[in-house]
């Protein structure tokens, strides 16, 4: 992914008005960030824990999405898969995150959800970057580079539901 600016962020988001795009919290690290890493931009708000986003590429232009997710969690020994990356984590590690729907639907208040990493460290989980602090990731015959286009392929088909 390309780094982004502040501004590339907050111009991006498609299921919020534009002042709650403005008021949203960005990651001030973006210097920082692996960029030739991740395929997908995404981070928690540190003052509302039930949100987080999450910006892409899609179509040759940066799609933003803001998500939000239950502040209870389940138990330590449950375990649960991402259904973007296929990392599973015990605990709280992965959530159900619903996103409100692009236009006219997302006002009327439908919404689409997924269960994610509550991290939103996919990118990295796929490529061995970081592993999970009580999960693990399944061995698979997959090579990276597949992995990779798995991911990107399911982020994509979320993505694509919140214009339905």
């Amino acid at each position: 992914m390309k780094p982004l600016t502040e501004q590339d962020i907050r111009s991006s988001f498609v299921n919020c008005s534009k002042g709650e795009a403005k008021r949203l919290a960005v990651p001030r690290d973006l210097e920082e960030r692996p960029w030739e890493d991740l395929d997908f931009l995404g981070w928690r708000d540190p003052g509302a824990p039930d949100r987080s986003y999450l910006v892409t590429e899609r179509e040759g232009r940066l799609v933003g999405v803001a998500l939000r997710y239950p502040s209870s969690q389940r138990g330590f020994l449950h375990r649960s898969m991402c259904s973007l990356c296929l990392t599973t984590h015990r605990g709280g590690g992965v959530s159900l995150m619903t996103a409100r729907k692009a236009g006219t639907a997302g006002r009327e208040g439908n919404s689409v959800g997924l269960y994610m990493c509550t991290d939103l460290a996919c990118s990295l989980y796929v490529r061995g970057k970081k592993t999970p602090d009580t999960g693990m990731r399944i061995e698979e015959s997959l090579t990276v580079e597949e992995q990779i286009a798995r991911t990107t392929g399911n982020l994509a088909a979320f993505l694509d539901k919140l214009y339905v």
